[in-house]
């Protein structure tokens, strides 16, 4: 093995440990997962197993990524993002997170002037959390406003529909790639 291919598989192996323990997982849970056994994924993350394709395609599937993201080498432009801001009726949104990823990152500037839409309805869970100003979130029946250093989290199977009260407001925003379609590609 060469030093380029030495150094992908120590990347491989730190990746794979790191995404276990990221998720709580322990050796035995990533075996009933890959369907491997808990030596063999210890030896793999130590590097005192080789980096077969079997092996990785079990566990990509047991730890529920693609190959592409433990086999991806590391590249200068994951690193700093520069966004630019696009502009939408009462609404400023910069890209904080790559296009290509599964969580998409974004910061929105909300007027009050924004165009009131409809509450909407789709998969998944969203968050965001307020840098300054007051979002009116509206949630089925409910009204909260959530205030500057205050975040909310809820279930976007109920209705919902945020907007800026009382002046201008400024969000950071995490969603999985329903919510970015959702949110970012239609009107609210």
């Amino acid at each position: 093995m060469d030093a380029i291919e030495q150094t992908l598989a120590d990347l491989v192996r730190q990746r794979l440990k790191a995404l276990r323990t990221a998720q709580g997982l322990s050796l035995d849970q990533l075996s009933d997962r890959s369907h491997l056994s808990p030596s063999t994924i210890s030896r793999v993350e130590n590097g005192k197993r080789t980096l077969g394709l079997d092996v990785l395609v079990a566990l990509a599937r047991g730890l529920q990524v693609s190959i592409d993201a433990l086999l991806e080498p590391g590249s200068d432009d994951d690193v700093v993002i520069r966004p630019s801001a696009t502009f939408g009726p009462g609404v400023t949104t910069w890209e904080l997170s790559r296009p290509t990823g599964s969580v998409h990152a974004v910061k929105q500037r909300i007027e009050p002037s924004r165009p009131i839409g409809t509450p909407k309805v789709h998969p998944g869970y969203d968050w965001f959390f307020v840098l300054s100003g007051t979002i009116r979130l509206t949630i089925g029946e409910r009204v909260l406003l959530v205030q500057a250093g205050e975040a909310a989290e809820f279930d976007t199977m109920v209705p919902h529909l945020f907007q800026a009260e009382g002046g201008p407001a400024e969000i950071i925003s995490i969603f999985d790639r329903d919510g970015h379609s959702a949110h970012l590609h239609t009107a609210d």
